[in-house]
This record gives structure tokens, sequence and C-alpha cells, in this order.
């Protein structure tokens, strides 16, 4: 519900308090906080969270990447949107709709034209 609100403060605060009462979290809770994040065009966050993840050795989804991806496209961070891109392809994550759309979207951001033609040649 805070997802969908882009109250990304409150989701933040839900999931710090979550391991202090031993509630364990998991790739749905984290992606949802992201989820938040993005909403809130707070992209860093997102970053910080995905980050998490791979350190906590928290399972990543598509839809955490898309999510993460969607974040940093939002506020125009072009370039982490592809390094997510080329990062969720070495996982062997399979791309979703949103994933492909925010790549293609963060190429125009960058003017990267060639980049997109290579992800359209690539499907």
């Amino acid at each position: 519900a805070l997802e969908r609100g882009g109250e990304w403060e409150k989701a933040l605060e839900l999931l710090s308090r979550m391991a202090p009462s031993r509630v364990e979290v998991s790739t749905i809770t984290l992606n949802a906080a992201i989820s938040a994040c993005e909403k809130g065009a707070k992209w860093r966050k997102a970053w910080q969270l995905f980050s998490s993840m791979a350190q906590s050795r928290i399972e990543q989804s598509t839809i955490t990447f898309g999510a993460t991806m969607s974040a940093c496209e939002r506020c125009g961070e072009w370039d982490k949107v592809l390094l997510l891109f080329n990062q969720m392809k070495c996982s062997r994550i399979e791309s979703s709709t949103i994933t492909f759309n925010a790549a293609v979207m963060a190429c125009e951001t960058g003017g990267v034209w060639e980049t997109t033609l290579q992800l359209c040649s690539a499907m």
C-alpha cells in the first residue's frame, strides 16, 4: 500500500523496524520499498536498497531490477539503468517489458541511440 502511494519514507521506516522485531526482510518487502522510492523519485534510496540485497544475499528478481531501473530512469540516471540492465542479463534474470522500456528510455535520455539499436536487436 505504501508503494502505491509513493510513501517512501514510511516504507523505509517500516523496513528498518523489521530486523529488530525479528521479522524477515525478503525480496517482496524490499521490492515494495524500492517501488515506493521509485514513486517518490528517490533513486539513491532505491539503489541503496537494491545494493543491500546483494550484500545480505537476498534474491533479486525481475521486479527488483525493474523497480530500481524505473527509479533511476525517472531521475535521469540513465547510466545506472543501463548498468542494471547489463547486470540483470549477466545474472541470467529474465527481462520484462518494464526493464526493457526503462533501458530504452535511458538510452533516449543519454543520447546513446546506438545502444537502443543493440537492445532492440537483442530481443
